[in-house]
C-alpha cells in the first residue's frame, strides 16, 4: 500500500502568497493571501485525506503540525 502524502501550509515568496501543497507535489492545491485562510483550507485537507498538516513560518522553517490520520493510539497534542 503507498504512504499517504502530508499536507503543508507554506508561505510562498516569489508570489507573496501562503500555499497549501502536497507533498512530493511541486503544484499547490490551494493559494491564499493569508496564512490563517491558507491554515484553514489545508485542515480541510489533511482531514479529508487523513494524513499530517505541517505549518511553516514564512521564512520556510517549521512551526507545528496536527495529525488527522487513523491513529489507534494519538499522541496528547499539549499545543492545542
Amino acid at each position: 500500500m503507498a504512504r499517504k502524502r502530508n499536507i503543508h501550509t507554506t508561505y510562498d515568496s516569489e508570489t507573496g502568497l501562503w500555499k497549501t501543497v502536497l507533498e512530493k507535489q511541486k503544484k499547490p492545491l490551494a493559494l491564499s493571501k493569508t496564512k490563517a485562510a491558507a491554515e484553514k483550507k489545508s485542515i480541510r485537507e489533511a482531514k479529508k485525506r487523513k494524513v499530517e498538516h505541517f505549518i511553516h513560518r514564512k521564512d520556510g522553517t517549521f512551526k507545528d503540525k496536527d495529525s488527522y490520520g487513523d491513529d489507534k493510539c494519538p499522541p496528547k497534542d499539549k499545543a492545542h
